[in-house]
């Protein structure tokens, strides 16, 4: 019986050292190998021609599109930054603001309403359709349909100010 206990302990043991070594492996692998991002993975979109239901590109050399949802707390904190764009909007008319939202257009609309945020052109795509990273993000398009700049997450103030810049 001694002789039991021993063997499985010692197979126990080694379990214990082969599951440790597995898990070294595949935290390694993780954090310390991991391939850098190229550009292009960092901003999937750059450079891309995007394919948006009856829009028409043409109708502006710059198009912001401003990819949200009404569940997400970021857009909601970057409600001042969107109220500029649409004065900056209005006052210049260089750009034309668009809203997109994986929700119903009536519930974009609403949700902006309440953020006192007036963007007239406000429309319904899947997540799949444009490939974002996440909500908020904007993309700067020309009038041939491509993406020229990519901005994702809750914008610090000097992101601000470059979305304004490229604006103009």
């Amino acid at each position: 019986m001694n002789n039991f206990y021993k063997r499985v302990e010692l197979f126990a043991n080694i379990a214990i050292i082969l599951v440790a070594i597995s898990l070294a492996v595949v935290l390694a692998k993780r954090f310390i190998f991991t391939n850098k991002q190229s550009p292009d993975s960092e901003q999937p979109n750059i450079g891309a021609k995007l394919s948006v239901p009856d829009m028409d590109w043409s109708k502006s050399n710059k198009n912001l599109l401003l990819v949200l949802s009404d569940t997400c707390k970021y857009c909601t904190e970057s409600a001042p930054f969107y109220q500029h764009l649409v004065q900056e909007r209005t006052r210049r008319e260089s750009f034309r603001l668009t809203a997109i939202f994986p929700q119903a257009v009536s519930d974009g609309r609403k949700y902006l309403s309440g953020l006192g945020v007036s963007i007239d052109d406000v429309r319904q795509l899947s997540p799949g359709a444009i490939r974002i990273r996440g909500t908020p993000s904007l993309l700067l398009v020309n009038n041939a349909g491509v993406v020229t700049d990519e901005w994702v997450g809750k914008l610090p103030p000097e992101k601000e100010a470059e979305v304004l810049g490229r604006l103009q």
